[in-house]
């Protein structure tokens, strides 16, 4: 039987406290090779995301190294860089209870993780902050989630889709896609949504909340009621 309902949850700024991770990447840096050098990784990061169409902090890693002075005593350093992101602590970022509201939402439906990014440190960063396991292993990880919903569909089926998300382009452009079979929730955390160009720029989501720890009060059975109304 197709089930009522699937909540699809982003990861980044959603979840978990993306911003704060790159901060401490940032640092960390910045420590082991200057700030000139640093400034040239997240330059790089930026080229390859204008390529790619999604973050890639080892493969950013992989073209920075082309940049480093080969027998000096940055080589070490710069060959552990990759165990500092793949073994990050993604735990300790998680916002206040994400994990008891995806498994609040699992009482109601269907949760599935719906996630940008690369095929390497996405799904290391979902399975090591817990998230994979909070959701059985329920993970999808596109490079433009937002043209993947059938993909989405034939692996998921549902009457009705929750989409939690912090970036209200996409949240817009899934709601064109699915029309009143999706409820798009924001939460207010992060850049993006926080930023005035998106905000100005696209329209609002149908339910904003400050925080991802404000759906464990939200009623979920009222939002359930009113789309079997529709």
């Amino acid at each position: 039987m197709t089930p009522d309902i699937v909540f699809l949850l982003d990861v980044d700024n959603t979840l978990l406290d993306n911003d704060r991770i790159i901060d401490d990447l940032r640092h960390h840096l910045q420590h082991e090779f200057g700030d000139v050098r640093a400034d040239r990784y997240w330059a790089i990061f930026e080229e390859l995301r204008s390529e790619l169409g999604y973050a890639d902090y080892l493969g950013a890693l992989q073209r920075y190294r082309r940049d480093v002075e080969w027998g000096s005593a940055s080589d070490q350093r710069l060959l552990l860089m990759s165990s500092y992101l793949v073994d990050y602590p993604f735990a300790d970022r998680l916002y206040p209870r994400a994990l008891e509201i995806v498994d609040r939402l699992a009482s109601f439906g269907r949760t599935v993780i719906l996630s940008d990014g690369d095929v390497v440190f996405q799904p290391r960063k979902v399975q090591r902050s817990g998230l994979w396991d909070a959701v059985s292993g329920r993970v999808l990880i596109y490079i433009h989630k937002e043209l993947m919903l059938d993909a989405v569909e034939r692996q998921f089926p549902a009457r009705h889709y929750v989409l939690i998300d912090d970036k209200l382009r996409l949240l817009a452009a899934m709601k064109n896609t699915w029309h009143e079979r999706l409820t798009t929730i924001l939460p207010r955390q992060g850049h993006y949504a926080l930023d005035p160009a998106n905000i100005a720029v696209y329209p609002a989501a149908d339910i904003t909340i400050e925080r991802i720890g404000d759906l464990a009060d939200f009623d979920i059975t009222q939002l359930i009621g009113a789309q079997e109304a529709r």
